[in-house]
């Protein structure tokens, strides 16, 4: 019974880690490819604990936890560098008294002559 559960796990690992790779190479952005490289992460921790638990050895336990730390690391920094902060506004120095800076609205018509 335990084989067939390992086999079970196994062909949908393997096919989750399949739609991951296609999904690295299609992609169309980034980000896709970022998701697409946390599942691959995702089912290679789950492959390696598949074959603890049918081994039955706890020596591949500290492999687990290392794939685990470097995938969660490289999406948080891809996702820290993929992220957009707006520019900050100048504060006017005396206290607020100055004029507010115009906005800058891409869709306002402006009349040139």
């Amino acid at each position: 019974m335990m084989i067939a559960v390992g086999v079970v796990a196994t062909a949908l690992l393997a096919v989750g880690a399949l739609l991951a790779v296609v999904r690295m190479e299609r992609g169309p952005s980034m980000l896709d490819r970022t998701v697409a490289f946390d599942v691959l992460t995702t089912a290679l921790v789950g492959a390696i604990a598949v074959e603890a638990a049918l081994s039955r050895r706890t020596e591949s336990v500290p492999i687990l936890v290392v794939l685990s730390m470097v995938g969660f690391i490289g999406s948080v920094t891809i996702a820290r560098f993929a992220a957009v902060e707006p520019p900050k506004r100048e504060q006017p120095d005396d206290g607020g008294s100055a004029e507010p800076a115009p906005a800058d609205h891409d869709d306002v018509r402006r009349d040139t002559p």
